[in-house]
């Protein structure tokens, strides 16, 4: 095998037929019924449903308790999840998730063989690809570990999806060598798939701290009552704890973010030492002058190598975060001078920040209203932790506002990444029962743009401009501080690690490219840098065997969409539906044949959604029913009997070519045909 070869970096010593659509899917189901599907599916990829654990206790060290009445408001991203679907009905109470066959293995990647004796894998299934969806899988033998179960944000190509959850199929059979899953901190692009993930992978145990916990545990309850029980959990009540996870040793360090309790993460192997950093700033200026102390030297003293796994979402940003001091003085004078109401939309998990502003507004004798489920239940959270401390009195119901005068009120609110049906969005649309925006309202983004938002928050930011005079964003002034590295932090970070090895993840490719660049330039060989795709297989072995090496199979990373009930049932086709339907609508022909004549019985039934408006094109459909006419009496005979699909297809067919003729436009066309 090829010799071993820890280069430090320069600089760093060591000291220093064409496929059925959702519509004729249907269609083909009511005419050609098939056996019932089976439902509850453990993974993705088919696999028989596995029996569940039970007899496990609740999240210790919390006393958070399931709250299961408060309305749901706009989609995860303010960021909370929505409890029902788009069509009504809660989510996970009296019904199970379904959980089916999503879509085939990728094209071109075979499967993973199993692990060799003595190896290590790292295996990101999630966030090495996109914002969010982030998860880790790290195996030794017949040990494996997972770090966090993130979900991302569906992207404009894909209607009516909820969210996208990572593909576990990966540890389909292994669900007994899971010895557990750390999460680095609550956010729901590392916590918002475990409730779905852990009852898939039969609730394995779950580590992490307090605040953490306590969101997981609300989130799986909210998911299916009675789902918080099943958790069993290992609080890290400090970070010098260490814990023992089959072969893999675990330590936790401080790490600075814009959550309470997030950690960053060492796994001490027979083969090295992994560094993951979860998400992490080096804050400008701290208000608490104890994160100014956070230092990562000491993680040059792990057994070697190191790996660090970088999370690089800030790796095209210049120079210094803004200073923390600053941006708390301009929320506090905000706060201070509005000259009427005031309504703050940020992160529902910051957490901190908005203790803050909850403090200055207590000091002016203003009240405070939250509004966006994911904020009232982050809010709870944090006060039955003794997190957060306020009088009883400076909180007040959204719907008693009209009680207080303007100038004494602070809405703080999700809903700045423009989410469609979050509190923001809904208060500027005028869809909100208690807030009618005013001219004398002082709208603050308190907010960075999270990547593929832009034009959301920008029609947001227009709506906003025409109704108020006073809209405040960071382009104006300094009122955030984003929770990610940037250049400079990078760079600081490679400087104090000094790890043998640097993965960057959580990010893009391209940002993930980007960090890779940074690591060159402090003297990292490329053959020490490794940019992962979702489903790399990284293999380490034992320091004096060789190389790490990035396998050529892939574990199937292919997405997992959640639709209402839905968790998988939505592929490729369906989008696809999804997205022709969109673009240029649909056609319904519904037509009744005769069994002995075949003849078209009554008048054939024209739908059109999307497509046309059939009462102002009289003449176009009427060229399309004597078009089906043709066609039924071309693929029909009296001697025969009716070929269901022949008819169908050649409708399809040859109905759309006509449309396309006639309007360049291809609606789908679906043809219904009932033989009487």
């Amino acid at each position: 095998m090829q010799e071993q070869n820890h280069d430090k970096p320069a600089g760093l010593s060591s000291n220093s037929p064409a496929p059925i659509g959702a519509f004729e899917g249907i269609v083909a189901q009511r005419q050609n019924p098939r056996r019932p599907k089976q439902h509850g599916k453990k993974f993705p990829r088919g696999g028989g449903a596995r029996p569940e654990r039970t007899g496990s206790t609740s999240v210790p060290g919390t006393s958070a308790q399931p709250r299961n009445t408060a309305p749901r408001e706009g989609r995860p991203g303010g960021k909370s999840r929505p409890q029902g679907g788009k069509r009504g009905g809660k989510r996970g109470f009296g019904t199970q998730p379904i959980v089916r066959n999503v879509h085939a293995r990728k094209m071109g990647a075979p499967d993973v063989p199993e692990i060799e004796a003595g190896k290590l894998r790292i295996i990101p299934v999630g966030g090495n690809e996109e914002v969010g969806r982030n998860m880790t899988i790290f195996e030794y033998g017949e040990d494996i570990i997972i770090i966090d179960m993130g979900l991302q944000f569906p992207e404009e190509d894909m209607p009516g999806i909820d969210y996208i959850v990572p593909n576990v199929s990966y540890l389909q059979g292994k669900e007994k060598n899971i010895r557990g899953v750390l999460f680095t901190h609550g956010h729901l692009d590392h916590i918002g798939a475990a409730p779905i993930l852990l009852k898939q992978l039969n609730y394995p145990t779950i580590i992490g701290r307090d605040f953490t916990l306590a969101l997981i545990q609300r989130k799986c309850e909210d998911e299916e009552k009675g789902a918080a029980k099943k958790l069993k959990a290992i609080r890290v009540k400090s970070l010098q704890d260490r814990i023992r996870l089959g072969v893999f040793e675990i330590r936790f360090f401080e790490v600075e973010h814009s959550i309470m309790d997030a950690m960053g993460i060492a796994i001490v192997t027979p083969n090295g030492s992994i560094i993951h950093m979860g998400d992490w700033t080096i804050t400008n200026e701290p208000m608490n002058p104890e994160a100014s102390d956070i230092k990562y030297n000491h993680l040059e003293e792990l057994p070697q190598p190191t790996f660090l796994m970088l999370e690089s979402l800030g790796a095209l940003k210049k120079g210094l975060p803004p200073s923390e001091t600053e941006v708390h003085t301009n929320l506090q004078n905000l706060i201070k001078s509005a000259p009427g109401r005031i309504i703050i939309g940020t992160f529902a998990s910051q957490i901190r920040r908005v203790a803050y502003l909850i403090e200055y507004a207590e000091r002016q004798g203003k009240r405070v209203a939250l509004e966006g489920y994911s904020m009232k239940v982050n809010i709870e959270v944090a006060q039955e932790l003794g997190y957060l401390k306020v009088k009883k009195e400076t909180l007040i119901p959204v719907a008693d506002i009209h009680k207080v005068p303007n100038n004494q009120v602070v809405v703080i609110c999700t809903g700045a990444q423009g989410e469609q049906n979050a509190a923001l969005s809904r208060i500027v649309t005028d869809n909100h029962r208690f807030i009618k925006l005013e001219k004398s309202d002082t709208i603050v983004f308190s907010s960075s743009v999270i990547p593929g938002n832009e034009r959301s928050i920008q029609r947001l930011k227009d709506n906003l401009y025409r109704k108020c005079d006073n809209v405040v964003h960071s382009d104006i002034m300094e009122i955030h501080i984003g929770g990610h590295g940037t250049i400079w932090e990078i760079e600081e970070i490679l400087r104090q690690v000094k790890a043998t090895y640097v993965l960057p993840v959580y990010a893009n490719h391209y940002f993930l490219k980007e960090a890779a660049k940074i690591a060159y330039r402090l003297g990292y060989p490329e053959k020490n840098v490794f940019v992962l795709d979702n489903g790399g297989v990284l293999e380490v072995p034992k320091p004096d065997e060789g190389m790490p090496i990035v396998r050529k199979e892939k574990a199937d990373t292919s997405y997992v969409f959640v639709d209402g009930l839905g968790v998988g049932d939505i592929g490729h086709v369906v989008l696809r539906d999804r997205q022709m339907l969109a673009q240029d609508g649909m056609l319904a022909v519904t037509v009744v044949i005769d069994s002995r004549s075949k003849k078209v019985m009554g008048n054939i039934q024209i739908t059109s959604r999307g497509f046309i408006h059939v009462k102002e094109n009289f003449d176009l459909v009427n060229d399309v029913k004597r078009k089906v006419q043709d066609i039924i009496k071309k693929n029909t005979s009296k001697e025969t009997s009716l070929d269901w699909e022949l008819v169908r297809n050649q409708i399809r067919e040859q109905v759309g070519q006509f449309l396309f003729q006639k309007t360049e436009r291809r609606p789908m066309v679906l043809p219904v045909v009932v033989e009487v």
